[in-house]
């Protein structure tokens, strides 16, 4: 048997992106621990997220996730796939971020990200601007936002 070898993350550049590159996450459901811990982290208890009897009479009917914390599931989640290997090197910005709909405890996210444009801008950098649509178990899109980084270009030989 023949050992195979496996980096984590894999070699990638940002020559490795097209625009219109589409890669789907796996799911992860939110739970209400996610909720309160998040609160915890950031000191954001707002009855919207921490107050279940408030909540139960509130539009949504109970307690919802943090804008930020769904923002940073959908980071993460693209992250965990492997898709950037480890070609990103810094973010440059976080652009039209919409929260369309409300994230309860209890709902699975995934995320479609699409290449929307590269753009080779020097010798040993480029920039990815990659659109984020998080979605929930029912495939209905509850948040959307623009994340444009900066990615490592191949050496080029000579």
């Amino acid at each position: 048997m023949t050992a195979r070898t496996f980096s984590d993350p894999q070699d990638k550049c940002f020559e490795d992106f097209e625009s219109g590159d589409v890669m789907t996450t796996r799911g992860r459901t939110v739970d209400i621990g996610d909720i309160t811990t998040f609160a915890g982290l950031t000191g954001d208890h707002y009855q919207l997220h921490t107050d279940a009897a408030f909540m139960a009479g509130n539009r949504f009917g109970q307690r919802i996730a943090h804008g930020p914390l769904t923002f940073s599931l959908a980071v993460g989640l693209v992250g965990l796939s492997g898709f950037y290997g480890d070609a990103i090197v810094a973010l440059v910005e976080i652009t039209g971020l919409k929260a369309t709909k409300p994230v309860f405890a209890g709902d699975t996210l995934h995320v479609v990200a699409t290449v929307a444009s590269v753009d080779a801008t020097g010798p040993k950098y480029g920039t990815l601007a990659v659109e984020y649509s998080v979605r929930n178990q029912s495939g209905d899109e509850v948040m959307t936002f623009l994340q444009t980084m900066l990615a490592k270009r191949r050496r080029m030989e000579g």
